[in-house]
């Protein structure tokens, strides 16, 4: 298939462009800016320069694809992340981008389209497995992921098949995981949350093939990633990636400070994946997480 894919330059889009080539598919990214279509364009894609919040853009993009991937993000990093408004950017990419998305698609013809999304909407499940019957959580961090999963739901709805993939927290050699292993070289605490409790992540590599394996799966939301594992794990790897044995927590008042923002990636979630693999096939290429993952970049 010929398949736009948005968000093209990113973490996402550069583990996602050879696994979809790789797949025989012909990949057209979408990118705003000059250097972003030469990284586009080194790794064998099509770059055309477009926005998710330009219509125009989006039609031009879409003449002659089979599908759409929106993988559209703006994530903020390190303490960027803390300040007022930092999720602008990519609540507006959510709540007002993939409509335009949807809407162009759907003008376009094109009758498949794959949403990116994240498994931090459900509630906290403490040790309890958490899957797709479980109920999300809507707050006004999580409302923005909900409002674009609707969004794309209007492919299906106008005849089409829409596919929502839940991710876990990317891992691997992207800005905010290799952030954290600076701060973790030097000392100074990563982890967020309770060391005992659960977390839901996936490496980039596998993202790439994860949008593979969606394009022939039936409309519906799919949880996307490694096996869970518990938190003080996690911040274990990091610091074995960063030179040391044992990684360091935040403390629990930095949570008033910005509760909004860190509750969400704090939440104890035991995450499971069975049903994207059971129904398309796929398995994960980095199914358990180690500090291995972290030394990639």
């Amino acid at each position: 298939m010929r398949i736009l894919l948005t968000g093209a330059n990113g973490v996402m889009g550069r583990a996602t462009i050879p696994a979809l080539q790789n797949a025989g598919h012909q990949v057209v990214g979408l990118v705003r800016s000059p250097s972003a279509a030469r990284l586009v364009q080194s790794a064998g894609a099509t770059a055309i320069h477009g926005d998710v919040l330009d219509r125009g853009s989006l039609m031009k993009a879409m003449i002659g694809c089979d599908a759409v991937v929106n993988f559209a993000t703006n994530v903020p990093v390190g303490a960027r992340a803390m300040l007022p408004g930092s999720l602008n950017r990519i609540n507006r990419i959510r709540t007002v981008g993939a409509g335009l998305v949807a809407d162009a698609a759907i003008e376009s013809g094109i009758g498949l389209m794959v949403q990116q999304s994240l498994s931090h909407i459900y509630v906290a499940r403490g040790d309890e497995w958490i899957d797709e019957s479980t109920p999300i959580d809507v707050t006004m961090v999580t409302e923005p992921l909900t409002v674009a999963e609707q969004h794309a739901q209007r492919v299906e709805e106008a005849g089409g098949v829409t596919v929502r993939l839940r991710y876990g927290l990317i891992c691997g050699d992207d800005p905010n995981s290799q952030f954290l292993v600076r701060r973790a070289r030097k000392r100074r605490p990563i982890g967020l949350g309770d060391p005992d409790s659960w977390m839901h992540v996936v490496h980039p590599l596998d993202v790439g093939t994860s949008a593979i394996a969606a394009l022939g799966a039936p409309s519906g939301a799919y949880n996307v990633g490694a096996e869970p594992l518990k938190r003080l794990d996690y911040v274990n790897a990091i610091a074995r990636a960063a030179g040391h044995s044992e990684g360091r927590f935040f403390r629990r008042w930095l949570f008033s400070v910005t509760a909004d923002k860190l509750e969400l990636l704090a939440r104890s979630q035991r995450v499971t994946s069975q049903r994207f693999m059971d129904t398309t096939g796929w398995k994960p290429m980095r199914p358990v997480l180690t500090a291995e993952w972290f030394r990639a970049g």
